[in-house]
């Protein structure tokens, strides 16, 4: 019921999912009788893979986590929670208020063992592929250990998506010991220890992108700015190269010669692809699309729901902190 198009969107994507994947089963939580007036006219739906589960109430896109936490028992992100914790779904995706989510997730799902707070990752596209970057928001305000246990959650989630002995990193100002504040710099302490863990150090922003780690860590401040900026600088960047293009005959001509590279580019960048943070941590999978994501960017965080189930995540998680936390 959430995002910045609400259900229309994610209903369309939802169907678009169980179109291209057979095995796909879906619950959409929310209104039914908004959610069925969505879905009626698509005569192609094959309704045993659909289920519309009932939620009176939504929560709002400003609303406070609190308010969220105790005052709306009956939510569709709080219903769908409770699935997922009953074992009557595998993962949860939702593209709403993103403080609630993380809230209502630590309440019903609690974290694992050894986890003090969730985590948001997603990749983040670089020059030799992709890195995997959190936290992303969820946490503003982190200790030396919080990053300590981000650093190990990214790694495990850089091996399920095939990446041996991850390099990870935390994001700093500068390369150098001296650099940084007092939390990145015990946080680098805490990882030098770590046995079974492939920390390479420090990384600037501009490292990022060049590709030099595979996992980066930094407070959910700093990951949120980042994220953001990202996404705006390749849609200004996109932006700018088409309207170059279009100056005049000669560049029109040149634009297009090279607009099946272009197009190849801007699909490869492009943020929808790329949508879908995962809550690291969890005792359970849970998926959060950007609010602004389209069609297309809520299959893609669908898609990345579908792999972490594939994976096992939190099971290879659980796995993995009991051998360098506990």
């Amino acid at each position: 019921m959430g995002g910045d198009f609400g259900p229309r969107s994610i209903v369309q994507a939802s169907l678009a999912c169980l179109s291209a994947t057979p095995s796909l089963h879906l619950a959409l939580v929310g209104q039914p009788f908004l959610l069925e007036e969505l879905i009626f006219g698509h005569s192609a739906v094959d309704r045993a893979r659909l289920t519309v589960v009932p939620a009176a109430e939504v929560i709002g896109m400003d609303e406070k986590p609190s308010q969220a936490l105790r005052g709306k028992p009956d939510s569709s992100m709080r219903v769908a929670l409770e699935l997922l914790r009953d074992g009557k779904v595998q993962a949860c995706v939702s593209a709403g208020n993103t403080g609630a989510l993380m809230a209502l997730s630590r309440y019903v799902l609690k974290t694992l063992p050894g986890i003090d707070r969730p985590a948001m990752v997603a990749a983040i596209p670089t020059q030799r592929g992709y890195c995997q970057l959190l936290d992303l928001g969820a946490n503003v305000d982190c200790s030396a250990e919080h990053l300590f246990q981000f650093a190990v959650m990214g790694s495990v989630a850089a091996e399920t998506l095939g990446i041996v002995r991850p390099r990870v990193a935390l994001l700093n100002i500068g390369t150098e010991d001296i650099k940084g504040n007092q939390q990145v710099k015990l946080a680098a302490s805490l990882l030098q220890g770590a046995r079974g863990l492939n920390y390479i150090g420090f990384v600037e922003g501009d490292g990022l992108y060049r590709g030099e780690a595979d996992v980066v860590v930094c407070d959910g401040f700093v990951g949120n700015i980042l994220l953001k900026s990202s996404e705006g600088l390749a849609t200004m960047i996109a932006a700018r190269i088409e309207s170059l293009f279009k100056q005049n005959a000669l560049s029109r001509v040149v634009g297009a010669l090279a607009l099946p590279l272009m197009r190849r580019l801007q699909a490869d960048l492009a943020p929808a692809r790329h949508n879908g943070a995962s809550f690291l941590g969890l005792q359970g999978i849970v998926v959060k699309s950007h609010g602004s994501a389209g069609v297309q960017g809520f299959q893609s965080a669908i898609q990345r729901a579908l792999i972490e189930i594939q994976e096992n995540l939190p099971e290879r998680l659980h796995g993995r902190l009991e051998d360098l936390l506990l």
